[in-house]
């Protein structure tokens, strides 16, 4: 037990917390006593990390195959558990698999098989029929926000891969919604409940904004003038109304990045990037960045558009005051428009014409090197430090990837560091440093 306690601290440690929350702790003292567990906690609140750190415990580090399967129900979902996976260290081998990822980067990852496999339904039901890999050894399944995964039409690939998982010891399922019933086809007997969805978030704060204009596009901007340097999502409903709603904003000048379905997984990997970085604010987004997304500390969320159901009021809301962190919820009505029954009226936001503030502005550089190169998040702070001559808050957040890496860097230096740094020396690998678009 000391040895395990010991092992907890270290991947704590690596990833700057400095102890579990009460529903973590539950989760790591359930799981393992119990096969079959239903999670059930709001967007924000750790899941992700509740049930990595009971099943590593689960594993044989001798037996090179797949024994455990988290399956995902979007793309950035099953990118942050990989990336959570990496940063805790574990010694295990994790790949995430995806629809708008190359079939034959999938082939190269899977070529000897991961530990840990992430993936959406999807893809990894197609990994399943080209038997990319074995299946015998899987023990440990997880369906992480299942009930989306229900909802965007993933049921019959869930059904076809369980079925496929004779060797299966444990089920977990998570959720941050209690309405969706758990499909017979998951085969649960006597699932254990933790049920943390009744706590209120009392730091989340709900604030009505009064358009008289049908379209709110000025009432928008004014309240974004209004929240100068605050970092925030602003959801609509539709792909069409984002499009409109960003060339409105760039019009104003009011630097944002574009979120949905529609855009190439590349574009949505880079504007998540410059959203989490700081090169931009505001994120106008789908549903689609209502939950799955790995974004901590917003101050507010904007509902454009008003969301057609209540649980995706719920999980907007739930991008923002999370972890105990204050957040605000503003509500765009038109004046003539009535809210669902869900929706209660929040106390109504007076919004003043503002003078722009001039703001220290950000600019995202790729790096053409990463993990796979030995290179860590301390090289690269070094390199732009030492022979970028930046100071230490001058270095944005970086990220790093198998192949690549980001850094967030003022704008006004942007240039002069490409200049000085393009084709320098990271551990063994000359890199190419250049803007990302």
């Amino acid at each position: 037990m000391g040895e395990q306690i010991k092992d907890i601290d270290s991947i704590l440690s690596k990833l700057g917390i400095s102890a579990l929350n009460p529903m973590q702790e539950k989760t790591l003292e359930v799981i393992p006593k119990n096969k079959e567990v239903v999670l059930l906690s709001p967007t924000g609140t750790g899941k992700t990390l509740a049930f990595l750190l009971p099943i590593l415990a689960e594993l044989d580090p001798n037996l090179q195959e797949v024994q455990a399967l988290i399956l995902a129900p979007s793309r950035e979902l099953a990118q942050q558990i990989e990336q959570v996976c990496r940063e805790m260290g574990s010694g295990f081998k994790t790949n995430a698999v995806y629809g708008g990822r190359p079939v034959a980067k999938d082939k190269i990852d899977l070529k000897h098989p991961p530990t840990i496999l992430i993936g959406t339904p999807g893809r990894v039901a197609d990994h399943f029929r080209r038997g990319t890999f074995a299946t015998f050894a899987v023990k440990v399944l997880v369906l992480d926000e299942f009930d989306k995964s229900l909802e965007v039409g993933f049921s019959k690939e869930m059904k076809e891969i369980i079925r496929a998982l004779t060797s299966l010891e444990k089920k977990i399922l998570t959720s941050a919604t209690q309405k969706t019933e758990i499909p017979d086809f998951v085969g649960f007997k006597n699932p254990q409940y933790l049920h943390f969805l009744n706590q209120d978030i009392p730091q989340l704060e709900l604030k009505t904004v009064i358009s008289k204009e049908k379209d709110k596009l000025k009432s928008l901007n004014l309240l974004l003038q209004n929240l100068p340097n605050q970092n925030g999502i602003v959801f609509c409903n539709l792909k069409d109304s984002i499009q409109k709603v960003s060339d409105y904003l760039s019009q104003n000048h009011i630097p944002h990045a574009c979120f949905y379905g529609g855009l190439e997984q590349l574009e949505r990997e880079r504007a998540l990037i410059k959203f989490k970085n700081g090169t931009h604010k505001i994120l106008i987004a789908t549903d689609l960045a209502a939950r799955g997304i790995d974004v901590a500390e917003l101050d507010f969320i904007v509902h454009f558009e008003i969301p057609y159901k209540e649980e995706e009021f719920t999980h907007r809301n739930g991008r923002t005051a999370r972890m105990k962190k204050k957040g605000t919820a503003y509500v765009l009505r038109w004046e003539k428009e009535y809210l669902p029954s869900f929706i209660k009226e929040g106390k109504t936001l007076e919004l003043k014409e503002v003078t722009k503030k001039n703001t220290e502005e950000w600019e995202t550089l790729f790096i053409s090197g990463g993990r796979k190169d030995k290179i860590s998040k301390g090289d690269i702070a070094g390199l732009f430090i030492k022979q970028g001559k930046l100071k230490q808050d001058e270095v944005g957040v970086i990220e790093l990837k198998q192949d690549c890496a980001f850094v967030s860097v003022p704008k006004k230096k942007a240039n002069d560091l490409i200049n000085q740094l393009n084709n320098s020396r990271l551990k063994k690998k000359k890199v190419r440093i250049q803007r990302l678009d």
